[in-house]
């Protein structure tokens, strides 16, 4: 793995306007994957507009960056494929099978994609450059869905949705090596590290808030109410605050990174369904699907306002914001470091 640059601050290479050489001549879009529209909306972040609608496979749920930043992976959940976007010229490249790709990480060694394989409750370990099946890793984690990495990048935490639990797996032996049970009526969604790397923050929807775990001796340190739903998790481009995005209510919490401690919320007017997205590379807009509401919201980070609702296709998931500052993605809808 990329030693890290700051012990303090795993985060340090994503702050504001840091695009790495591979990315920086890349133009700025919004990348929507359209669940039951088999498409892709691009947006124009200058615009607010849809400048393009890219056909893909059936399901699409994530765009995923490459480690090495310069391909974005459509990841066709039921059409168990996985679709290039060259974020160069915004066009669609070649089309690999995979099974279930439902979302997809990368081993922060780049050696590794994980595609998450929801429905057939595995972790499939692929080489990040042929996309071949090295490792089907069946894992005890009904709806595993999402994760993160520890600062080492020696082990993963992954959630269990329809389990209320989360699983640790070693990244080295590629083994369930420990677990953290919640609640049986719980349901885990996105999961983040710290900047500090010392606890894992995980939205749950059903608890309407974001527990805070350990990750070396899994454990539950406390929780946090955020609000109705609460799904996605983002770090601010300053390292300081977590935004989290409450599905149920149309909202989106921000929490003090270094209290842990909910300091705003902001509403969206009319409601909402915010879910999955990613921050603008300046920090200045937070970017969110609107899962059943088939529009995108663009919030400005300075205050909350909601800048602009963009209509798309059906069922907004996972989009992704591209280019982001970082010198590697670790997948989903971009989690860099």
């Amino acid at each position: 793995m990329p030693p890290v640059e700051d012990p303090g601050d795993i985060y340090a290479a994503d702050h504001a306007g840091m695009l790495s050489p591979t990315v920086q001549d890349f133009p700025a879009r919004v990348y929507v994957p359209n669940t039951e529209s088999d498409s892709v909306s691009v947006i124009d972040p200058v615009t607010y507009e849809v400048i393009a609608t890219l056909k893909v496979g059936r399901q699409p749920q994530h765009v995923t960056p490459s480690w090495d930043l310069k391909t974005l992976w459509v990841l066709n959940d039921m059409g168990n494929s996985l679709t290039a976007i060259d974020p160069m010229t915004g066009k669609l490249g070649k089309t690999v099978a995979v099974d279930d790709p439902y979302n997809m990480y990368y081993t922060p060694d780049g050696k590794y994609a994980i595609v998450v394989a929801e429905a057939m409750q595995r972790l499939m370990f692929r080489d990040a450059q042929t996309m071949k099946l090295v490792n089907s890793l069946k894992v005890p984690c009904r709806g595993v869905d999402h994760m993160d990495f520890s600062a080492d990048g020696r082990y993963l935490i992954a959630s269990c949705e329809f389990a209320g639990k989360l699983i640790k797996v070693d990244v080295e032996s590629q083994k369930v090596v420990g677990e953290v049970k919640i609640d049986p009526k719980a349901m885990p969604q996105d999961v983040k590290l710290s900047p500090d790397g010392k606890i894992f923050y995980v939205a749950d929807m059903m608890s309407d808030g974001i527990f805070m775990i350990e990750g070396n001796q899994p454990s539950i340190l406390g929780f946090i109410p955020t609000g109705k739903g609460a799904h996605g998790l983002y770090v601010s481009r300053d390292s300081k605050v977590l935004y989290i995005s409450n599905r149920g209510e149309g909202s989106v919490s921000v929490l003090d990174l270094a209290t842990s401690k909910v300091i705003k919320k902001w509403t969206f007017p009319g409601g909402g369904s915010p879910d999955m997205g990613g921050v603008s590379a300046d920090g200045k807009v937070l970017w969110l699907a609107g899962r059943y509401n088939k529009e995108v919201y663009a919030i400005d980070t300075t205050d909350g306002h909601l800048i602009a609702r963009i209509p798309v296709g059906k069922g907004p998931h996972g989009l992704a914001v591209y280019p982001q500052p970082g010198r590697y993605s670790l997948g989903h809808t971009g989690v860099f470091r």
